[in-house]
């Protein structure tokens, strides 16, 4: 896989993403959803989830995204103070970038920062436990209630791969205002 370009909707914040995607899933844990709703209700922000409820993910492995320009322009978003993720949003036009499991080996970049004719389809819907809609989810992809054996098997093997290393996505400390 070629070098892709992602950026945010105005396009002064980029990363580079070099190789591969180790999955694309849909997240409708209750964690995403309550940071969708404060993402989307930053001034000019743009609905974040989809017509299931779900947020869309791209994980990459960490060391294969680079930051190219608009670095000074990201800023964490933590749901507690005592969070073990953060989402990172480029404050130039409140677009959300990526997810940060900050002692993990991969982010889970939000799918809509690719571009449509290179965004790699979704390849299952993970959490689908936590949802509180009653409406049933379309079969076309698996709908695990919790983090199935393949979604921890694919992020094993990605670690594996990176010999067991977890580096660090350095992102400016200040934090959004919506901060708890």
């Amino acid at each position: 896989m070629d070098q892709i370009r992602l950026s945010c909707r105005c396009g002064h914040a980029v990363m580079i993403a070099d190789g591969g995607p180790i999955m694309a899933a849909e997240c409708h844990c209750t964690s995403c959803g309550i940071a969708a709703e404060r993402m989307e209700a930053l001034p000019g922000a743009l609905p974040i989830r989809v017509d299931t409820g779900g947020t869309q993910f791209v994980l990459l492995r960490k060391d294969r995204v680079s930051f190219q320009e608009g670095h000074d322009l990201l800023r964490s978003l933590w749901l507690t103070p005592q969070s073990k993720t953060r989402r990172v949003v480029a404050v130039c036009c409140n677009t959300p970038m990526f997810l940060d499991f900050c002692h993990g080996h991969w982010l889970s970049i939000y799918a809509d920062r690719w571009p449509a004719v290179s965004r790699p389809r979704m390849t299952l819907r993970t959490m689908t436990g936590d949802r509180t809609d009653p409406a049933p989810l379309p079969n076309d992809i698996p709908n695990p209630k919790s983090h199935g054996m393949g979604f921890m098997v694919r992020l094993l093997g990605a670690w594996v791969a990176m010999g067991f290393r977890t580096p660090e996505v350095a992102v400016g400390q200040q934090r959004l205002e919506s901060d708890v």
